[in-house]
């Protein structure tokens, strides 16, 4: 099938092309059609799936063919998202794919002034993309008014969940016209995210593709067994590999996040962190660094990551494993992206072994391990420390380092080769 097949108009089809897209993936390929007609959609689908643009085509495509009611420009379409990230990448999209509608956009946040924000949004707009938080804000101040919205998207709606903006969402239901066209999108379908997909969805169709449970088949996975204080060893040693141009690292906390580029700044690779501390502006700079890979390893955590989609990037580090076995899918999402192949790669000490076997039972399979590395497991069962144990006066012992760095590497690891 080829987009000159779902009925889209001149102007999206010549964007669409000059895009670079041939081939609609099977998300754009179930749920433009679905949209054309105007039904309600609840889209299960994760990221890297190709779902802004299973939404974003064919809502520049209604908006294009249906007249404003208002004599001013307003507010037609609001794209709810959960982070900055997203809804800067969804902001890009639909600049790309409506280039030649005619069509108006503009994206609000959080975490910076709102000048240029509300300047635009006076100018008047087609579509907003928005986070709750600064929706809320500006509905609040005057600035925007809901009346017109014709098309309501919720996307990422599990995540929306996860970070608290339940209430945001309904607040906003309130608002929002009875009559409109909704589309929903979700990862994961947890009974509270059903239970509010029933309530604001009239007759929907349904469109599920790659479910949460499954890894997509272009990205090598592998493991490392390593004790916890080599792991920045092992990083290093990993990165010295020439064939990396680029690789997303993942750690669980902000903290690690900082420690990682400090420590691989001091190592002379060049790296910057990208999470929910960072102001806007330099999240987005790190963000734009590591696009034009001016900075080779972007360090991030997993709510700042969500919204990070590159097509070339060809590398995911966990460096540290995450304990819900959920977000291991959505980090090594981030590769393997538009078709391309994808190596990601994961750090597993002592500790982390559990959370390796809760991800291995989620997507069905085994994670190869990379055995001929210089750094290998040998604490397999560490002791952890008491907490708010008393130190005793003039009692000071420094540990010894968790393993030697020397031994070297019996001949060139599987994931190197790739």
């Amino acid at each position: 099938m080829q987009f000159e097949s779902l009925n889209l108009i001149t102007p999206i089809l010549k964007a669409v092309k000059e895009a670079g897209y041939t081939t609609p993936t099977p998300i754009q390929a179930q749920a433009i059609p679905i949209v054309l007609k105007g039904t309600d959609l609840l889209g299960c689908a994760q990221t890297g799936t190709g779902k802004t643009a299973a939404f974003a085509i064919p809502i520049l495509q209604l908006l294009s063919e249906q007249k404003s009611q208002s004599s001013k420009r307003s507010i037609r379409c609001l794209i709810l998202t959960p982070t900055r990230e997203l809804a800067i990448q969804i902001g890009e999209s639909f600049n790309s794919y409506g280039r030649y509608t005619g069509l108006t956009n503009t994206v609000i946040f959080g975490g910076v002034t709102q000048k240029r924000q509300t300047d635009a949004l006076q100018k008047g707009i087609d579509i907003l993309i928005a986070t709750p938080g600064r929706l809320l804000d500006l509905m609040g101040q005057g600035f925007i008014s809901l009346r017109d919205i014709e098309i309501f998207v919720l996307d990422e709606a599990d995540r929306m969940l996860d970070m608290g903006f339940i209430h945001d969402v309904k607040r906003l239901l309130m608002v929002l016209p009875k009559k409109k066209q909704t589309l929903f999108f979700s990862a994961t379908m947890p009974p509270e995210i059903v239970k509010l997909a029933n309530t604001i969805l009239v007759n929907p169709e349904k469109v599920e593709v790659t479910p949460v449970s499954s890894t997509v088949d272009t990205i090598n996975q592998f493991v490392f067994f390593v004790d916890k204080g080599n792991k920045n060893a092992l990083l290093v040693s990993v990165l010295r590999n020439e064939k990396i141009k680029t690789a997303l690292v993942f750690t669980r906390t902000k903290h690690s996040a900082d420690k990682v580029v400090v420590m691989l700044g001091k190592n002379n690779i060049k790296a910057e962190a990208i999470h929910g501390n960072k102001s806007q502006g330099a999240r987005q700079s790190a963000l734009n660094n590591f696009k034009a890979q001016t900075t080779r390893v972007l360090v991030a955590t997993d709510i700042a990551a969500r919204g990070i989609d590159i097509d070339e990037l060809a590398h995911v580090i966990n460096y540290e494993l995450s304990n819900i076995p959920e977000t291991y899918v959505h980090r090594i999402g981030r590769t393997g992206r538009a078709g391309n192949k994808g190596t990601a790669l994961s750090f597993c000490d002592a500790e982390e072994k559990e959370y390796l076997a809760d991800i291995e039972k989620l997507i069905k399979k085994q994670i190869p391990e990379i055995e001929n590395h210089p750094y290998p497991l040998i604490n397999h069962n560490p002791v952890k420390a008491p907490k708010q144990q008393p130190r005793a006066k003039g009692s000071y012992s420094k540990s010894k380092p968790a393993n030697s760095a020397n031994k070297k590497s019996q001949g060139k690891p599987k994931w190197a080769k790739k």
